[in-house]
């Protein structure tokens, strides 16, 4: 499910029948129901929710835009919400266990200074994802939740950040793999695949946790 959807089409054809795209602006409750029929009408049940779709704009408390600021929160929390809202009664209805793994952040652990709506709305995200998996288990639906906190990941968010820095690229690309003890910054497929591993019966005594995929950035001095 991608606001893109000309780009989540051509993936999910990439990736043959066991794929299909659907329409999503995870601002809109509507179109997370849609989303929602649309994938139990073409695999016939849902079992595992990604939340994944995120924004970062800089900014200080006293500085951000509050354009930026409703804007970060209403598509990284507000988002979040809406597909754990209606995706938890489709995963129950699958009569399946069922995982939903949501997307934190290093900046959710560690706060930055310039970053105040992207930090506080992974926080929120972070609490409310604890606050689901404990309803899960009292109410004993078998759905267990998490949240994977990434590092910065060499993804278009991370080029534009690249491209604004006002010294040279070079010095960018080092400021960045300072902020991991691993001295790099992340890929796509090593977030995929702690997210996948939270969606597996690998993981199945694993619930209302924090997964860190960010070379230590959590921890850094």
């Amino acid at each position: 499910g991608d606001v893109q959807y000309d780009k989540a089409k051509a993936h999910a054809a990439s990736l043959g029948e066991r794929a299909d795209a659907v329409e999503l602006d995870v601002r809109d409750l509507d179109q997370w129901q849609e989303a929602v029929n649309a994938t139990k009408k073409r695999f016939g049940k849902m079992t595992t929710l990604f939340n994944v779709a995120g924004i970062s704009e800089p900014g200080s408390v006293d500085e951000v835009e509050l354009e930026s600021w409703n804007r970060t929160i209403d598509i990284n929390l507000q988002g979040t919400f809406y597909g754990c809202r209606v995706g938890l009664p489709a995963i129950i209805e699958s009569g399946e266990d069922g995982a939903i793994v949501n997307i934190g952040s290093m900046l959710a652990m560690r706060p930055g200074a310039q970053f105040a709506a992207y930090c506080a709305s992974k926080a929120a995200v972070t609490s409310m994802s604890k606050s689901l998996a404990l309803h899960c288990a009292a109410e004993k639906y078998p759905v267990r939740v998490n949240t994977v906190h990434p590092g910065a990941i060499d993804t278009p968010m991370y080029q534009r950040y690249l491209a604004a820095y006002p010294g040279p690229h070079d010095e960018a690309v080092e400021v960045f793999n300072r902020n991991h003890p691993i001295n790099r910054v992340g890929l796509a497929v090593e977030v995929a695949n702690a997210m996948l591993w939270l969606a597996s019966d690998m993981s199945s005594f694993t619930t209302a946790n924090d997964i860190t995929v960010d070379g230590g950035g959590s921890y850094r001095e």
